[in-house]
């Protein structure tokens, strides 16, 4: 590897298992560094203040601030940190408010080693990362509303 610094890591997530598997997944990797964890929301936005990670790995549902919320905050407050949501929940009601509060990707906990680091890797960059079943809801989301105004405009014409 050249002499770039490392992707600074944020993990936030509830459960102390997942936390320690989250980091495990990103110790043994020289292109990271895991600079802290939080296991709530509030916890997330006070040591992304002071760590100044370049990811954050937020679960989505957490006791105190959820991360839709946690997400909405730091953005607020003009943390630079790119926001990956990772959990188990794909439906559109939990995928878009996530992305609407900022977040740079959304991703389930089932994905692969190597495409969450890929993907760690594009946040990073500033690419947005969807994880692909994820992506169909959001699509189908977002093409809902062209139908329904497609209608509109025909009934007006």
């Amino acid at each position: 590897m050249s002499n770039e610094q490392p992707i600074r890591v944020l993990i936030v997530d509830d459960h102390p298992v997942v936390r320690d598997g989250l980091r495990g997944l990103f110790a043994g990797d020289p292109g990271f560094e895991v600079v802290g964890e939080a296991e709530n929301g509030r916890e997330a936005v006070a040591r992304t203040e002071v760590f100044h990670p370049d990811v954050v790995l937020m679960d989505l549902r957490m006791p105190e601030l959820d991360g839709v919320e946690a997400t909405r905050e730091m953005v607020a407050r003009g943390l630079e940190a790119k926001i990956l949501i990772i959990t188990t929940y794909d439906t559109e009601t939990d995928v878009l408010p996530a992305i609407e509060a900022g977040a740079t990707g959304y991703l389930l906990k089932d994905t692969p080693r190597d495409e969450l680091r890929n993907a760690v890797r594009s946040a990073a960059a500033g690419e947005s990362v969807l994880s692909p079943p994820v992506a169909k809801h959001l699509m189908g989301q977002m093409r809902r509303p062209a139908r329904d105004t497609l209608r509109y405009t025909s009934d007006a014409a």
